[in-house]
């Protein structure tokens, strides 16, 4: 973990006194006129200052064949859509979260969550093509525009106050990017040009509409609890019909070109691929954090919510009025710590002592702030605690109205702070991808069951698989399981 600090202050003023000179402009894809807040370079300058938030928030998922594959089909398509000339990056976002966004300026994310989701290279490409309609039809230039000129906190979905937030240091910009929901409108024209561009780079746009099938089933399962690409890009009505239709069409201007599907070789692509969670970088379980190769744990308030980031662990309760986190310094004594954090963190000490949590060296400090914009007093309890060679910080603060509310939580998580030692916690592994093949022909169900996946998650692996429990598969077929006894 390091210490993330706000980066996109200045790039905010100067997009809020860009308004004032805001002018039409053509659009690349529609060719007509329209009130755009941002130029070109604005763009393109939007997407460089967003990108490390949105990598510090999510870390990057190191697979060298992945990132290969996605940059040359990036490159590939962005080439042939209607704004080739803008720096597209693609990358591959450490997540479980299954989902896809584009930020303003060519920069394309996917979770390894989706990526795990995906059964084909075609399925992968629709969803490209229509990411990457999102920024050649300037979709994601007034998307986010809206967002960076009404800026909230965001942690798991929760609102919290924006003072909290930059306080704390945390990246809502990078955060919030999954919970940002397009229009049906912009919805529409990107799975539109997620058809073409898909289509003009060789593959079967069928598939397209297929995978949407399979997000629309991940969406249900879930409840609406996880942010998923059909919660952010709601169906703009009968999205599964208009793409097949659309794909038919492109099909047909193809003049019978052999367009590709690309099965197993996704497939094999992405065995080994890490699925869902992984425990090694911490987790919760019964409303305790621990992290198995630092070796510490701690309590949860019951009720809130946990995001686990590269640079810090947030938790918030259902009502946003307060807000914890826990990150690392980059100092290794108490002393050390704390002057390096006051450096960085203006507000008023009104208390300072030390004392011993569970048997580390800790400093507490309590103090207060005031929001300017509101004028409300913001107290503020910090705990930094030494253990094994690193200082642990505890961040936890409330308006003062409210603090009580709250303070005997901060003070249960904050002294619950304590070694792990219990090795059913520590030697935890996470669950990684499998592609086998089907030894003879029979239904799904029985291909899961024979490789060893509980009842209780067989429709979470025909999901998975893009297929129902009683579909036929044939002998030779590949299909995904998991498994984790690989590293």
């Amino acid at each position: 973990m390091i210490t993330l600090r706000p980066i996109l202050t200045k790039f905010s003023f100067l997009l809020l006194c860009a308004g004032f000179l805001a002018s039409c402009a053509t659009n690349p894809v529609t060719g007509k006129k329209e009130f755009m807040l941002l130029s070109k370079e604005q763009e393109v300058q939007m997407g460089i200052s967003y990108d490390p938030q949105v990598v510090a928030s999510y870390g990057l998922y190191e697979d060298d064949k992945i990132q290969q594959f996605i940059t040359t089909q990036g490159r590939l398509m962005a080439r042939i859509s209607h704004r080739p000339d803008l720096p597209y990056e693609f990358k591959v976002l450490d997540s479980p979260v299954v989902n896809a966004f584009a930020v303003p300026g060519g920069f394309v994310y996917f979770t390894r969550g989706i990526m795990a989701h995906f059964n084909n290279e075609a399925e992968f490409a629709g969803v490209l093509g229509h990411e990457i309609g999102h920024v050649t039809a300037r979709h994601s230039a007034r998307q986010y525009s809206r967002q960076m000129l009404g800026q909230v906190g965001l942690i798991a979905g929760i609102i919290v106050s924006p003072k909290f937030a930059e306080f704390a240091d945390v990246a809502s910009q990078g955060l919030g990017l999954l919970f940002l929901k397009y229009g049906r409108d912009a919805e529409t024209e990107s799975d539109r040009l997620g058809v073409e561009y898909s289509t003009k780079i060789g593959y079967d746009a069928r598939e397209m509409a297929d995978f949407f099938q399979t997000l629309k089933r991940l969406t249900d399962q879930s409840g609406g609890r996880l942010p998923t690409f059909m919660s952010t890009h709601p169906d703009p009505a009968n999205r599964y019909e208009n793409t097949k239709a659309l794909a038919q069409k492109w099909q047909q201007r193809s003049n019978g070109r052999n367009l590709k599907v690309g099965r197993d070789s996704y497939l094999n692509m992405i065995d080994g691929l890490l699925y869902g969670e992984d425990p090694r970088q911490g987790y919760v379980e019964r409303n305790t954090f621990y992290h198995p190769d630092l070796k510490f744990q701690y309590p949860i308030p019951n009720g809130w919510r946990t995001v686990n980031t590269p640079s810090q662990v947030q938790m918030a309760p259902e009502d946003g009025n307060a807000l914890m986190t826990l990150s690392l310094s980059s100092k290794n004594n108490l002393t050390q710590a704390e002057q390096a954090y006051m450096e960085t963190h203006q507000f008023e000490v009104t208390s300072r002592n030390n004392r011993q949590v569970n048997g580390l060296n800790a400093r507490v400090v309590q103090g207060r702030q005031v929001d300017e914009q509101n004028q409300q007093v913001i107290n503020i309890l910090l705990y930094f605690i030494e253990y094994e060679g690193r200082v642990y910080q505890l961040l936890g603060m409330a308006y003062q109205q409210q603090y009580g509310n709250y303070e005997s939580s901060f003070l249960r998580t904050m002294n619950g702070f304590d070694r792990l030692t219990d090795a059913s916690r520590i030697n935890v592994q996470p669950e990684r991808i499998k592609i086998v093949k089907a030894p003879r022909t029979t239904n799904l169900r029985s291909l899961l069951t024979s490789n060893g996946i509980p009842n209780d998650r067989l429709e979470e692996f025909a999901i998975l698989n893009g297929m129902e429990l009683n579909t036929q598969v044939e002998s030779g077929t590949l299909f995904k399981v998991v498994d984790k006894a690989r590293n």
